[in-house]
């Protein structure tokens, strides 16, 4: 993965992000981000969360109407936030435990969980529904090139070992969208506070 990230897909998102402008950047990502609110509606229902989902229902409904198929985002302009829900999230709140953390080809990080959710979620995408296979998988490339763009300003963040900061990355990133943002125990934050007690001559 690493080498063929360093080979060939992050100089083509590098290109991608140097020579596309913002506003188009911005639309494509916005297209891609509704396209998957319809399965994020349906677990946010699968979750227990009606009122969540109602509201990821009228967001798409909103979107991909005066919003240009999700070329503008009008909905978070109209109140409806974005929510990231999928089918390994709905899994968890059901009790199923994450099993193994994987590093797959070409996926990358994820667990077994996660693993079986993606197929999931794969099948409830629309972009299943494109016609011609060439199209679809030519819409598939341009989402995976938007998502590796989008990642270009967070690569220098990776320090010490680059398996285990990846590692943990994901890990804390899926359990802080399974508790839908709440932390009620994190010994950083618990340091954090700790530090806020010191009187400044300390330092």
């Amino acid at each position: 993965n690493d080498k063929a990230d360093r080979l060939a897909i992050r100089p083509v998102a590098k290109g991608y992000d140097t020579i596309t402008p913002g506003p188009i950047k911005r639309g494509i990502s916005n297209v891609f981000r509704n396209l998957g609110t319809p399965n994020t509606a349906i677990n946010q229902f699968l979750q227990g969360k009606p009122r969540q989902g109602m509201s990821d229902l009228g967001r798409f409904l909103v979107n991909s109407t005066v919003g240009l198929l999700g070329w503008f985002d009008v909905a978070s302009r109209s109140g409806l936030p974005h929510h990231d829900e999928d089918f390994g999230q709905t899994f968890a709140v059901w009790g199923v435990g994450s099993g193994a953390f994987l590093m797959l080809p070409g996926r990358g990080p994820t667990t077994v969980r996660d693993t079986v959710g993606d197929l999931l979620d794969f099948l409830t995408n629309p972009l299943t529904l494109i016609s011609p296979d060439r199209d679809r998988y030519i819409a598939y490339g341009v989402g995976l090139l938007d998502t590796r763009a989008q990642l270009l300003a967070v690569d220098g963040l990776i320090s010490g070992d680059p398996y285990v900061f990846v590692r943990d990355a994901y890990l804390q990133r899926r359990e802080f969208l399974i508790n839908d943002g709440i932390i009620e125990d994190d010994p950083f934050f618990d340091d954090f506070d700790e530090d806020e007690d010191y009187e400044e001559e300390d330092f």
